[in-house]
């Protein structure tokens, strides 16, 4: 089975539609796949939900999707640095399912591994819980929440051998494995392809099984979402 297509268009013809569940990889602009945001935005697609840490930046990542109207719904924990994003909803023009972090990266875990909810003490008492099943364990409250079961995964990744095993680049690793573990059909981006065989396999961070397509986009922008300079004294 070949996994590796000529580019991003190709690689996500036949598998996206308007109205579907997916999940993004990345962590603002770190470890996001630039090529396939792109690829997504020209097929046109509309009505998305997404399920990402946040959305990009004004006019970069998924904010170039936000731009077009093509989301109508973000499962998010993070909205700021994106004005759009943060105009869109306080317009009523866009949904906005708030998740802390640390649960949205659980929802994702458990959905990868077949576990359809799970309990959890985060948000108990406030509104992340309302409408929510709690219960009692050893005289605790815990709220349950439901896995997240992507249709579509778009992640990145440093590094991938012909079969799809992963090696993902220090903080560019973020909520990527997660994410391709938990959709059901996953496409990854990645700076190089080597052939099967090559990766040690004690150096896999994510196995070939969770990985269905495999774009190469050797030279992604990579840009720096804040960047802070100290100036030189007497400069």
């Amino acid at each position: 089975m070949n996994k590796v297509y000529p580019d991003a268009a190709s690689a996500l013809a036949g598998i996206v539609k308007d109205g579907q569940l997916l999940a993004v990889g990345g962590f603002g602009l770190c470890g996001i796949p630039e090529a396939l945001i792109d690829a997504l935005q020209a097929t046109g697609v509309k009505n998305l939900t997404v399920i990402s840490n946040n959305a990009g930046v004004d006019g970069f990542g998924l904010g170039k999707l936000l731009n077009t109207r093509q989301i109508k719904r973000m499962i998010s924990s993070y909205v700021g640095e994106n004005k759009e994003f943060e105009r869109q909803y306080l317009a009523g023009e866009l949904e906005l399912e708030f998740t802390p972090q640390g649960t949205l990266a659980e929802k994702l875990r458990a959905g990868g591994a077949g576990i359809p909810a799970f309990f959890t003490k985060t948000g108990v008492g406030t509104i992340v819980a309302e409408g929510k099943e709690t219960r009692e364990f050893d005289g605790e409250t815990y709220v349950m929440e439901r896995a997240l079961f992507p249709e579509v995964a778009l992640v990145k990744a440093w590094k991938a051998d012909k079969s799809g095993n992963l090696i993902f680049r220090r903080t560019a690793r973020n909520f990527n494995p997660a994410a391709a573990m938990a959709g059901k059909l996953t496409v990854v981006e990645v700076e190089e392809i080597v052939e099967t065989g090559s990766i040690d396999p004690d150096s896999v961070h994510l196995p070939g099984i969770y990985v269905h397509r495999i774009v190469h986009n050797p030279n992604p922008e990579k840009r720096i979402e804040k960047r802070t300079i100290t100036e030189k004294a007497g400069a």
